[in-house]
């Protein structure tokens, strides 16, 4: 942990535009009202204003927490500090990690002083599909592919089923339900690899996802909590973005076991707040960039789990 500010701390949010903020579903904003609840000066920080001009600096606004108002965020008048002058910056910009996200977090890691959550370096070594690859016993049967001609062999290996995904996308976001009867699965392959240029992750489609998607948030490698996504009628997929509605979680013991697996990795590499997903006792996924659940868990446990965030900071 880097010196604090004996003061006021002064916390930073890298976020997507406060317009397209959802208060009650947000988990940034969830974590910037419990900052300001703090005491903590808090700032939201757009990454156009991130710039190195003689040194790391960028132009932030003061943001005032409103959480039953329209916006629920008010800024102030644009100032510029000195990155290295904050105390802890939190780079929570949604995927994709495109060009644009590279060079936001190439310079948040530049910081020297400034704790920035989660670590860049890690952030950017980390991608959220491919992370999960590195402890393959844990998870369903799974390839990363292009050639369509691979991926149609595959499903016939899963007897005739299977999710694909894209390895930067976000909330659902070109995520397919494939079957082998489907009379659009090559259009479906030539969509999601583009004409087979870009990678897709294939994994076996575990039907207990009906009962939900199981999202739990680690803080520092420990479990914070447990949110179920369960998804609409007709639907595959259970994020919140697509549809899918929060149900009361607890963690059994596959879960703990996949946790204690995760841990020591989580904490070696940096990852601070992290979201894992897990079906049917198998792990699909590890969201570092913004995860979110934390309010939905909030509301359905009784608990203030962003101050047990904060607490930790």
């Amino acid at each position: 942990m880097t010196e604090r500010s004996a003061v006021k701390p002064r916390m930073a949010f890298v976020m997507d535009p406060v317009e397209s903020i959802e208060a009650r579903a947000d988990t940034t904003f969830a974590l910037m009202l419990e900052a300001s609840t703090r005491g903590a000066e808090v700032l939201y920080l757009p990454p156009e204003g991130i710039g190195v001009r003689e040194k790391l600096t960028a132009r932030v606004q003061r943001a005032t927490l409103r959480p039953e108002a329209a916006p629920p965020v008010a800024l102030g008048p644009p100032f510029e500090v000195a990155l290295d002058s904050l105390d802890v910056i939190w780079q929570r910009l949604d995927p994709p990690v495109d060009a644009h996200y590279i060079h936001v977090t190439q310079l948040l890691g530049l910081c020297q002083r400034a704790l920035v959550l989660n670590r860049p370096e890690s952030l950017l070594a980390a991608n959220e599909k491919l992370y999960a690859m590195n402890f393959p016993e844990l998870m369903p049967a799974t390839r990363v592919l292009r050639r369509s001609a691979e991926l149609e062999s595959f499903l016939e290996e899963l007897g005739g089923e299977m999710i694909v995904k894209p390895l930067d996308g976000r909330g659902g976001e070109g995520i397919f339900h494939l079957r082998s009867k489907d009379p659009n699965r090559r259009s479906i392959l030539e969509t999601s690899t583009n004409f087979e240029t870009r990678w897709v992750m294939a994994q076996a489609y575990i039907p207990e996802v009906r009962s939900g998607d199981k999202r739990i948030l680690l803080l520092e490698g420990e479990p914070l909590g447990a949110v179920l996504r369960v998804p609409a009628d007709g639907e595959s997929r259970a994020n919140f973005h697509s549809g899918g509605q929060p149900a009361r979680a607890e963690l059994d013991a596959r879960d703990h076991e996949i946790v204690a697996r995760l841990a020591p990795r989580l904490r070696a590499d940096g990852l601070f707040l992290v979201g894992i997903d897990v079906i049917g006792g198998l792990l699909t996924e590890i969201n570092v960039t913004s995860p979110t659940g934390i309010q939905e868990m909030s509301r359905l446990d009784g608990v203030n789990y962003p101050q047990r965030v904060l607490a930790r900071v």
